[in-house]
């Protein structure tokens, strides 16, 4: 076999500083589910949740780490510095989800009725779970695009609040099936079309970025994802207005919390998880288009 011109191993995958960083994302994954399987324990939703954050986190990252330290990223159908920044935004969301969950659930300070072992189990595995966010926060950190450096477009603020928009608009979806009575008025239901509408392009424009397969379309990329961000902007500013009117307002809804409603079954709290992650998200949407008016980046790197 002929030499391609230089070492066939990217030592720097493990030794540069977004590399040590990965080397502890998947020590600190892997010794916080081991933790939890081995004896922490875990259960219901929120605790299978859990585990699978810790468990698919330490998987990508094992294939991450795999791929740039054999240079076998290249043989990839993918725009590698798209998939690895939107991933690590991914995963640090995920990841401080998780950090907060597990000891909230499942996390207390005496040993009844659980036993001091299993106890002890849950409070290094929530600490793990804190270092393992940590590292995820730090990749982005190092992997940002800086003022005026042309990048890939996952790598900018405006691609790394891509995926928190659609982080956001998951929460929004999982209170909507937690009884949030949407189907009720024709305005909340407009509403739950803006939340769909917007989440599914946003899902579209990641994966055109990922996949590298922007240049492919017949329309220009970039000046159509700041057309669409400023139509999310308009989009979500209804729903603002829209829902908390028609959830909160003593004509429609019921602007305090309902005395007998059953905690974790409620409509109100639904409702008003849904009212407080639209405002954030509309959030999101206007410092994406401020972003977005100054980036310049390349698909392909």
């Amino acid at each position: 076999m002929e030499s391609t011109g230089g070492p066939y191993l990217n030592t720097a995958a493990v030794t540069s500083p977004v590399g040590i960083a990965r080397l502890l994302q998947m020590t600190f994954g892997c010794a916080t589910f081991s933790l939890v399987a081995h004896q922490g324990g875990f259960s219901a939703a929120y605790g299978t949740f859990c585990m699978f954050v810790w468990t698919f986190c330490f998987a990508v990252t094992v294939f991450i780490i795999a791929c740039e330290f054999t240079r076998l990223h290249s043989c990839l159908s993918l725009s590698w510095g798209n998939f690895t920044a939107a991933f690590a935004m991914l995963a640090t969301l995920m990841s401080v989800t998780a950090a907060v969950i597990y000891p909230l659930y499942f996390v207390q300070v005496g040993c009844y009725p659980i036993g001091c072992q299993v106890r002890d189990f849950r409070i290094a595995a929530s600490v793990f779970a804190g270092l393992l966010f940590i590292t995820y926060a730090s990749e982005v950190f190092l992997t940002r695009a800086k003022p005026g450096q042309v990048t890939s477009y996952m790598a900018t603020v405006s691609g790394l609040l891509k995926i928190v928009q659609a982080f956001v608009a998951c929460i929004i979806f999982g209170a909507l099936v937690n009884d949030s009575q949407y189907s009720k008025y024709v305005a909340t239901q407009w509403c739950v079309a803006v939340y769909s509408f917007c989440f599914v392009v946003t899902v579209v424009v990641v994966a055109f970025s990922v996949t590298g397969k922007t240049a492919l379309l017949w329309f220009p990329f970039e000046r159509s994802v700041v057309i669409y961000t400023f139509g999310a902007v308009l989009l979500y500013a209804s729903a603002a207005v829209i829902w908390p009117v028609f959830c909160f307002d003593s004509k429609y809804g019921s602007p305090r919390r309902p005395g007998l409603c059953a905690k974790g079954k409620c409509p109100w709290d639904s409702q008003l998880v849904i009212a407080i992650f639209t405002y954030v998200n509309l959030l999101l949407y206007v410092l994406d288009l401020a972003y977005s008016q100054r980036i310049r980046f390349v698909s392909h790197i």
